[in-house]
């Protein structure tokens, strides 16, 4: 008898989350590889949300960690509907559960459970404290609105290595103000002398890094879902929270 799962069709029966899904009832190696990379790329939302739930930083760092721990240790994906198969929806039900079974028996056991998945001493105290812009939401939209940034900034990370490696860092550098912001004559003609270029030749330049940033961005959405309608919903609402956010 075939217990595994059916797979999405086409690009999507490789993603990260499809391969978690695919796993079933036997993890694999592969699998775990995806979810880990899935882990290190969800810790600011989770983080966020923990503190939006009234946690101390301190607090919330060692939840996220733990239940990170948690997530790769067990295999909590046996029963979920590949169909079904949205990162950002379980995740969030995933740590509000968790958060609930931690109230209850707070203090019972050490937090993390001596695995470091990773060291969330990496990342600035700005990132980890500050709650200003997040403070008059509720703590699922603070969840959101890092997923959204967190999806931006992956995306302009990968962006920003594509152009090193086709030596166009300067290019890059220069142009990267001009990707989610709306831009004027003034600062074509800014980015054109910073390049050597005339400004009428900056929009241009700009149209095309702004293209390929969009496609990271929807590749980087892609590995979260398993179907092009997923897909396409996943995109409509990183743009609804982040235009809501601005």
């Amino acid at each position: 008898m075939n217990n595994e799962a059916p797979k999405p069709v086409g690009r999507f029966s490789t993603t990260r989350w499809s391969t978690v899904l695919l796993a079933g009832q036997s993890v694999s190696p592969e699998s775990l590889a995806a979810l880990e990379k899935l882990c290190r790329a969800y810790w600011h939302p989770i983080f966020f949300f923990a503190r939006r739930q009234g946690f101390s930083e301190e607090d919330a760092k060692d939840l996220t960690q733990q239940f990170f721990t948690r997530l790769l240790e067990r295999n909590d994906f046996s029963g979920l509907d590949p169909a079904k198969g949205k990162f950002r929806t379980f995740l969030l039900t995933a740590f509000t559960h968790f958060l609930a079974n931690e109230r209850d028996r707070a203090g019972a056991l050490k937090r993390g459970g001596g695995r470091q998945i990773f060291s969330l001493e990496e990342f600035s105290p700005d990132e980890l404290s500050d709650l200003a812009a997040a403070s008059r939401v509720v703590p699922a939209a603070t969840f959101d609105l890092h997923w959204a940034k967190t999806i931006l900034q992956t995306a302009l990370q990968q962006l920003k290595q594509e152009m090193s490696a086709a030596k166009k860092a300067a290019q890059f550098e220069a142009l990267k103000g001009c990707l989610t912001a709306n831009v004027g004559e003034g600062d074509y003609a800014a980015a054109g002398g910073k390049l050597g270029l005339a400004a009428s030749s900056v929009p241009v330049l700009v149209y095309r890094l702004r293209q390929r940033f969009r496609e990271l961005v929807r590749a980087e959405v892609a590995q979260t879902v398993t179907s092009p309608v997923e897909l396409d919903e996943e995109m409509r609402h990183l743009f609804e929270v982040l235009n809501q956010s601005s």
